[in-house]
């Protein structure tokens, strides 16, 4: 090529090839979805915590996980539990603190099979109708 033939670069934008979100494995659904102050109206302020959110609260605090075995067993990295274990805190917190509804539902994940990798420990396989999956 000569020196002073037009160099042609091609324009990607920036951001486009987004890395696809991972769904987050939860082996075990609350028995219960709704929590709150005795005789809360049903008009009272809801909290929503996803399900796995609910999922990193089980592993961690009530299973006794740390943050990289509830990593690998909800089949996401380490950094991700942490920041959804930080949300689901701050939301228990919100609930306790000021009276609110709490309330369980959504969340992007996949309901345990109960055959994989990593399942086993702490994996109860609770299904119930109302979930729906």
């Amino acid at each position: 090529m000569p020196e002073d033939a037009p160099v042609i670069l091609k324009e990607v934008e920036v951001g486009s090839m987004a890395r696809p979100r991972k769904r987050r494995r939860v082996c075990s659904l609350p028995e219960n979805s709704r929590f709150g102050p005795l005789g809360s109206p049903l008009g009272a302020e809801l909290i929503n915590m996803t399900v796995d959110e609910y999922e990193t609260i089980r592993l961690i605090d009530l299973e006794g996980f740390n943050q990289e075995e509830c990593a690998k067993q909800m089949n996401i990295a380490r950094s991700t539990v942490q920041g959804i274990y930080v949300e689901a805190r701050k939301k228990l917190a919100e609930a306790l603190v000021n009276g609110k509804v709490l309330h369980i539902e959504g969340g992007d994940y996949r309901l345990c099979d109960g055959l994989g990798e990593g399942c086993g420990r702490g994996c109860n396989r609770r299904r119930r109708g109302r979930w729906g999956q």
